[in-house]
């Protein structure tokens, strides 16, 4: 009874937990992960330029050597490179991911009892996944990806790099390239979100419910809310990072008339495999795991806070308190 109860109250306030915990939480995410996920970037597509460098010199292969390269060559802020495609998406992209899942866990819970199952969580993380790859993801990875792979410096105003800013990469790829262009590799990037929530939420609630019965409290403390949602968060990662390499050199090539996206998928899975192989799939994944297991537990531990002050919000409001009776 109390299970039933505790995500009643979970799911009713859901917009304004969806919105103040999902869009601060993104916000602080991109802000101190960003440059993390743009490192990912380069090395995923470290080995698509086919001439060699002209100093002679092997690229650095570890995340921190390709960080330091980026900062040398290009500056500091070019770290950031992307971010503003982020920011613009991450408030959405949190709110449907949060208000979906709740959703299509309440359309899986048992109708006698109110419990949702350890498989319907998980069934719901894959739509949540989906929904959200579908709505915002995507366009936002396609624009993100090609800022970062821009190999112009920040420092050097002479150098111009052909996308300005977000704003301006989404307008020149849609004039030159066509509006679907924005969704190229949507099937990968609803595959790669919908196993990362899905996984994602199962480990976090499955964590959650242990550490909640081994300690006899109702609620965890916000620290263990953001272990908890490290150590989730970096499962995602893991389960899929070749679904992840092969969708961002997909993103990142210009679309060709007449190719499909099956056609794409199965020639740069090829090449990867035949001219890098099959360790290049996972290229980039320590930064990637580095960048979201510490994203998903900022994202967690604000994500609880801000629902526990909307419960004492809620605890004192005689009118919301009696919405929320009306539902329970």
């Amino acid at each position: 009874m109390a299970t039933k109860s505790a995500d009643t109250k979970a799911a009713k306030p859901g917009l304004m937990v969806h919105l103040l915990a999902g869009g601060a939480a993104g916000l602080a995410e991109a802000l101190c992960c960003h440059p993390l996920d743009t490192i990912k970037v380069r090395m995923q597509l470290a080995n698509m330029r086919r001439a060699p460098p002209a100093n002679g010199a092997a690229p650095p292969k570890s995340f921190l050597g390709v960080g330091q390269r980026i900062v040398q060559r290009e500056g500091v802020l070019a770290l950031y490179k992307g971010l503003g495609a982020v920011v613009t998406g991450i408030v959405p992209k949190m709110a449907i991911r949060f208000s979906s899942f709740e959703l299509y866990k309440s359309w899986l819970a048992n109708p006698e009892t109110g419990k949702v199952s350890t498989p319907a969580v998980f069934f719901a993380g894959l739509g949540a996944g989906i929904t959200e790859a579908v709505a915002v993801v995507t366009p936002m990875d396609v624009i993100k990806i090609r800022l970062q792979a821009q190999r112009h410096s920040t420092v050097d105003p002479m150098d111009v790099p052909k996308y300005r800013n977000a704003m301006h990469a989404a307008y020149t790829i849609v004039k030159e390239e066509g509006p679907m262009t924005l969704y190229k590799g949507v099937a990968l990037t609803a595959l790669r979100q919908a196993t990362n929530q899905a996984v994602n939420f199962t480990f976090y609630l499955e964590f959650k419910r242990i550490a909640r019965q081994l300690q006899g409290v109702d609620e965890l403390p916000s620290y263990q809310h953001l272990i908890l949602g490290g150590v989730s968060g970096a499962m995602g990662p893991i389960s899929n990072a070749p679904i992840d390499t092969i969708k961002t050199r997909i993103q990142k090539a210009t679309s060709i008339a007449g190719e499909s996206g099956w056609t794409r998928f199965v020639t740069v899975t090829r090449d990867i495999a035949q001219k890098e192989g099959y360790k290049a799939f996972y290229r980039g994944l320590t930064p990637r795991v580095l960048r979201v297991a510490p994203g998903q537990a900022i994202t967690f531990m604000v994500y609880e806070k801000v629902k526990t002050w909307i419960d004492m919000w809620n605890a004192r409001s005689p009118h919301v308190r009696l919405a929320n009776e009306k539902y329970a």
